[in-house]
């Protein structure tokens, strides 16, 4: 016979505790927690083990509420929403998007955070963006495709200020991060302002999150977004909608049309 704790303790945790009529989340008894806090502060809760303040999931939540969609250009968004229309359940929709959001589209946040975490610990801003520069490398967290200045960075970053100016955060990931926005701007006719990723990733920085944590916040933020197309998608009833509408066909440039040797 196995010992019994060498089997319960297989998957031991300090995050839930089930029993019979029991749950509690990080030792809080569930019903104790249902009304009463946000999801952000449950979020919180199940990856800091304890409460935040209130100023860490007002900010939390901002950040969350920011990045929870940028239309159905967005490749994770795209491909949620041609899943749903294949017929798989809504769950498969959901996971197909997400499982998109890899380091190309949806990783700049957590690339970020390690950016600011370089100019916290001393580099000079110049110096990165040089390095990024030199590398031919976008700077993660900076510039957009579609926002000459994305509508979201200054209420976030205006949010950081507040705090940062009642002592609430430390405010080194936010002196860090519009560092590193003048030094890109230096020499330029257009500045290169921060985005959503930037904007976040200060946020979840000043919060104390590891990068890693980062990137699954934003997908978790993103998740909100995937589920809301992939639905409308299923209640529309369409049926198979490739990445381009049916009267147009995807282009060709391959060899012109040929006849397979005779002796084949």
């Amino acid at each position: 016979m196995i010992e019994r704790r060498r089997v319960t303790d297989w998957w031991s945790t300090a995050v839930t505790e089930i029993h019979p009529g029991v749950i509690r989340l990080r030792g809080y008894p569930v019903e104790q927690l249902v009304g009463r806090i946000t999801f952000a502060e449950q979020i919180w809760l199940m990856l800091r083990g304890e409460l935040p303040t209130p100023v860490q999931g007002r900010l939390l939540e901002a950040a969350l509420v920011a990045a929870v969609d940028h239309g159905p250009q967005a490749p994770s968004i795209a491909a949620a929403r041609m899943a749903a229309t294949c017929g798989v359940g809504l769950n498969s929709a959901v996971a197909t998007g997400a499982g998109l959001l890899g380091d190309v589209h949806g990783g700049a946040g957590q690339q970020c955070m390690e950016v600011l975490a370089r100019v916290v610990g001393g580099e000079d801003a110049g110096a990165v963006v040089a390095d990024f520069r030199a590398r031919r490398a976008y700077v993660p967290g900076f510039g957009h495709r579609f926002h000459p200045r994305d509508p979201r960075r200054d209420p976030l970053l205006a949010l950081v200020g507040e705090a940062v100016e009642r002592g609430e955060v430390p405010g080194h990931a936010l002196a860090a991060g519009l560092a590193v926005e003048a030094a890109l701007a230096e020499g330029r006719a257009r500045p290169v302002p921060m985005n959503i990723d930037g904007a976040t990733a200060i946020i979840y920085a000043e919060l104390g999150f590891p990068p890693e944590l980062g990137r699954g916040l934003f997908v978790l933020s993103r998740s909100v977004g995937i589920l809301a197309h992939a639905w409308e998608e299923t209640s529309s009833g369409s049926r198979i909608k490739g990445p381009i509408p049916r009267p147009l066909l995807a282009g060709y440039h391959g060899p012109p049309e040929r006849d397979l040797p005779a002796d084949r």
